[in-house]
């Protein structure tokens, strides 16, 4: 049995690899039941989060991931996540691999977007904002970065030290990216917005986004959790990961729905459409796009089949 850690996950997952699995992963399809998700408390801080994500392509590969989310962490510097992956055949159900969960979900969720990206972003799309500053936001700048060419990359945090940290860390990876203290200019002035915060409140604003704008929306992975208001809902053209996780987890469609600001069938598609090219994406330079991601089992497999076959070559 392989396994691969951290440094390794990461080593075995290139970002234009990896977008071209999920891109083929989601067009083929597989076999994904519903995740279980489970709150849990943590005495004086915010609740924890529990998630089993199981899927299997027949004959092919099975696997699941067990994950934990403590949003605490962020204050004694440790990630948010934690998790592993087990990968095993679809054949025998021998064991194959044990991956590092935490590296492979931040990965394959920057893909997601970056895949997303592909279809719904401007071709000359220069300007990416960040909003966050935790471990994701990295993967973010990268993998965006594989699929346009950022000229200017922003970050925003709810510190302007924190800002600036990360785009020093970028700077020193060779990525042209500037810590930004004002949150409407970092809108107003980008090409994509990309939001990985736990933020129970909207913080980028509708009326901010310029014509053309594409906001990719990561974070925020409960139905009491937000990243963009309803104006944002209301100008968009709306696509999502999956329709079913999108509209049960993600308070940023779950919330206007309730709220009747939106129905599901306002959601233009999901990366199974756009990937099975059901629905083209981007339908020209003015319109502002809206992609929602709250992650699925599939894009799990799709990278732990990448890093499991990379670990073998």
């Amino acid at each position: 049995m392989k396994i691969l850690d951290e440094a390794q996950t990461r080593d075995a997952l290139p970002w234009k690899e990896l977008v071209e699995a999920l891109r083929d992963m989601f067009e083929a399809g597989c076999e994904m039941p519903v995740r279980h998700h489970h709150d849990m408390e943590v005495p004086g801080e915010t609740d924890a989060t529990l998630l089993l994500m199981p899927a299997w392509s027949p004959g092919n590969y099975v696997g699941v991931k067990v994950v934990s989310v403590f949003p605490g962490n962020m204050e004694r510097g440790l990630p948010a996540i934690y998790g592993n992956y087990m990968l095993s055949s679809g054949k025998t159900g021998e064991m194959l691999a044990l991956i590092d969960g935490g590296e492979l979900t931040a990965r394959r969720t920057a893909a997601a977007s970056a895949l997303a990206a592909d279809y719904l972003a401007k071709k000359d799309a220069k300007i990416l904002t960040i909003v966050g500053t935790g471990r994701l936001a990295v993967n973010l700048a990268q993998a965006h970065s594989s699929i346009r060419n950022i000229e200017k990359i922003q970050i925003w945090g709810r510190t302007f030290e924190k800002a600036q940290d990360l785009a020093a860390t970028l700077v020193a990876q060779g990525m042209p990216a500037v810590g930004i203290e004002d949150l409407q200019e970092a809108v107003e002035t980008a090409d994509i917005v990309s939001c990985c915060t736990l933020s129970s409140n909207p913080l980028v604003k509708g009326e901010w986004l310029k014509e053309g704008t594409h906001l990719d929306l990561v974070g925020a992975f409960k139905p009491t959790m937000r990243e963009s208001d309803d104006e944002a809902i209301r100008r968009a053209s709306v696509f999502v990961d999956t329709v079913d996780g999108a509209t049960k987890e993600g308070g940023d469609i779950v919330q206007p729905i309730a709220d009747q600001v939106m129905t599901k069938e306002d959601i233009c598609a999901d990366l199974y459409d756009l990937t099975r090219g059901k629905h083209k994406g981007r339908q020209n330079d003015n319109e502002i796009t809206l992609f929602k991601s709250v992650g699925a089992a599939l894009e799990d497999l799709a990278g732990a089949i990448l890093a499991y076959e990379a670990s073998n070559q």
